[in-house]
């Protein structure tokens, strides 16, 4: 049977241009070869890794800990059971959603692995063998990524694991060795770290999430350090080795890190090796990345699109999300207005950390006259009820325009407060918009007006 549109992967991008796809009036497959809908986002990626985070702040009394103290918990003995039963549910009612989210939009869908035999026509391959082939007049590959896996680092799933594996764990471990420093290492390092687990993050580079605005990762270093955490930045990994009892992290400058546990979290693979990508034309580079139009999301192949973590940075779902109905809507000739130049970047460790805009770094970079407004939730009313004793927002704006370039936030509900900035920003807003608005009271949205009366003190009256 001929398609429409054929989507390779049910993940968020994969997914939004299904749905978008079929809103348009197209018919449309949707193969995956998961054991169920979801790809990587639902299954081991942002769905899990967040659903165990927020399980780890309830069980742990993690939020409370400002005014009860570090020893504070509220359930003593945690188990892993505990943090399992919490993501089963979670997983599966995403699922279930996602089912309903194809039934009501007529999106057809199939288990089965793909492989492109020309511009227009693939064959699948189930579980079982059975084989057949499709044609399409269009296609999204949007088939994530996996963790990289160097051959010299020996996996085992009792010592040493990727960060797919971390959800497959049969008891917490006593001691963690974190190796890589990007989103997925600092979410689980932090993580492991609330449940009271002494972690060691290493990093070969001499920063962190260099995509950050400086001040804010900073304070974030600082926040881990000053709770435990030992950090090993500029310090490359010479072998990695398992123990009967521990595993064992030598780095090159000779020193060696024993651990119960290993989470090797150092980069992410494109799935694209079993595609035939070759067969019509299309290159990945060495991580499996396939190269698109940034605007159309087009790959060489003009009918051919690919979208999500498989086109690399920023590898969000939300703007996965965004990638496939754009792509979807190029496809069918749909013409869309430019998407705003700002969107948020969300890392949910412990604290969370949320930017959009320019950092300050960018800021001076441009030359532009500018200006800073702070607020620490320590200072707000509502974080004193909360008890929190950390955490900053941070708001850039142009001395010239007195418009809002940046919003920073290191802190409780982060990932949230983030898009008010977001939409001062996209809007051309200005310092006087936080200044001349009131905001409800007592709320860490707050921080806004306080970080903007901060920087309007400075400015002036303009």
């Amino acid at each position: 049977m001929d398609y429409d549109m054929l989507v390779i992967g049910s993940g968020p991008s994969g997914r939004r241009a299904a749905v978008q796809s079929a809103k348009l009036g197209k018919s449309v497959l949707v193969v995956d070869r998961g054991r169920r809908l979801g790809g990587v986002s639902v299954h081991t990626g942002t769905i899990p890794s967040k659903t165990l985070r927020e399980t780890v702040l309830n069980l742990s009394g993690w939020r409370e800990r400002g005014f009860y103290g570090r020893g504070y918990r509220v359930k003593q003995d945690i188990s892993i059971g505990d943090l399992v039963e919490r993501l089963h549910k979670t997983l599966d009612h995403e699922v279930e959603v996602l089912q309903h989210q194809f039934m009501r939009n007529t999106v057809k869908s199939a288990r089965a692995a793909v492989k492109f035999l020309t511009p227009n026509k693939a064959g699948l391959t189930t579980d079982n063998g059975d084989y057949s082939e499709v044609g399409f007049a269009n296609a999204l590959i949007a088939v994530g990524t996996r963790p990289h896996r160097p051959a010299d680092v020996p996996f085992d799933r009792k010592r040493i694991f990727d960060s797919d594996e971390m959800l497959e764990l049969h008891h917490l471990p006593r001691t963690l060795t974190v190796i890589g420093a990007g989103v997925i290492g600092v979410e689980y390092a932090t993580i492991f770290s609330a449940l009271d687990v002494p972690v060691t993050l290493v990093e070969p580079r001499n920063t962190i999430l260099d995509f950050i605005d400086r001040e804010i990762v900073d304070d974030f270093i600082h926040q881990m350090r000053d709770r435990g955490m030992t950090i090993r930045l500029g310090s490359t990994v010479k072998e990695i080795a398992s123990k009967p009892d521990h595993a064992e992290v030598t780095l090159a400058d000779g020193r060696t890190i024993r651990s119960e546990m290993v989470l090797y979290a150092a980069g992410r693979t494109g799935n694209v090796a079993s595609l035939g990508l070759d067969q019509i034309g299309i290159e990945a580079d060495s991580r499996g990345r396939i190269k698109v139009d940034p605007q159309t999301f087009q790959t060489s192949v003009p009918n051919i699109y690919a979208s999500g973590d498989v086109i690399g940075f920023p590898s969000l779902a939300s703007t996965s999300m965004e990638q496939g109905r754009v792509a979807a809507c190029h496809a069918f000739g749909v013409n869309l207005p430019p998407p705003p130049e700002s969107f948020p970047y969300g890392i949910y460790a412990v604290p969370e950390i949320s930017t959009v805009g320019l950092s300050e770094e960018q800021v001076r970079e441009s030359g532009a006259a500018y200006e800073v407004g702070l607020a620490r939730f320590r200072e707000t009313s509502r974080g004193h009820i909360m008890g929190v004793s950390s955490g900053f927002l941070k708001l850039l704006f142009s001395v010239e325009t007195r418009r809002l370039l940046g919003a920073h936030i290191v802190g409780e509900g982060a990932t949230e407060l983030i898009h008010i900035g977001q939409a001062v920003i996209n809007l051309g807003g200005t310092v006087d918009f936080f200044v001349n608005n009131t905001f409800n009271y007592p709320t860490l949205a707050e921080a806004y007006k306080i970080a903007g009366l901060d920087a309007w003190n400075r400015m002036g009256r303009g």
